[in-house]
Formats: structure tokens, sequence, C-alpha cells
């Protein structure tokens, strides 16, 4: 019964991931910019990078952080398949000092989840993909 269960899990994500490409190509072929990839981001173009996407999520790293590289290859992933539904940004914050200082971020790889603009969820820590998923659909209604 789990094995089945799993089964219908593994499923339903394939096929919301095939939905969420084409929505992406939809929209790139009425012309509008989709982030199929995380932007590099700094102190200074973070505020304009929020306020341009309904929905992003800004990943605040650290290049001797291990736990920071264990998560790239899955923001990379969910970048991929959130293209035109989520915009995903990477701020390093050895680079960047002043955007930890503003969010109170003590701790890496944090994620900063951004909707129209304001500060509505924070990750931290290197969660499996399927957890951190979860997270991030909750906030893609309304």
């Amino acid at each position: 019964m789990a094995e089945e269960d799993e089964e219908l899990r593994r499923l339903r994500e394939a096929k919301l991931r095939k939905l969420m490409r084409r929505l992406a190509e939809r929209e790139k072929k009425r012309g509008e910019a989709v982030l199929d990839r995380p932007v590099e981001l700094t102190d200074e173009s973070l505020d304009r990078f929020v306020e341009a996407h309904r929905l992003a999520v800004v990943d605040c790293w650290a290049p001797w952080c291990a736990p920071c590289r264990v998560l790239a290859p899955v923001i990379e992933e969910l970048a991929r398949d959130y293209a035109g539904r989520i915009a995903f940004g990477k701020l390093n914050v050895d680079e960047n000092p002043l955007t930890p200082l503003r969010f109170n971020i003590t701790g890496i790889p944090t994620l900063l989840v951004f909707k129209r603009g304001r500060l509505v969820d924070r990750i931290v820590g290197a969660l499996p993909r399927p957890v951190l998923e979860a997270r991030l659909r909750k906030h893609l209604g309304a």
C-alpha cells in the first residue's frame, strides 16, 4: 500500500512539472520574460527583483557553506520546474552583507520568500526537495 502511495505521489509530481513547463512555454510565446534559472542578486538589486515578480524566492548562501552547495542543484531544478510561476534569485551573503543584516539572517542557507514584494516566509537549512516544494506551493495560491 505504501509503495502505491509513493508511486501516485511521483506520478502527480511529474504531471505537475509537465503542466508548469507548458505554462512557461505559453508565457514565452506571449513574449513575457520567464526565468528558468536563478538570477544572481546583490544588495542593490534585491528590491527590484522581488518587486518585479509576483512570487520570488531568494537563496541566501555562501561558497564555503556545504549545505548551500547541497541545496544549489535543488534550487536550479525548482527554477526550471516553476518557471513563469516562481522567480528564483541567489544572493552571496559574503559579497552582500547588507541583506543578511536587513533580514536578520543568522544561518545559511536561508530562503526568503516574497509575495508581491513582501516577505511572507523564511526557510532555513538544506531541506529535501519534497519538503521545500510543499512549503513553496502554499504560496502559489491567491
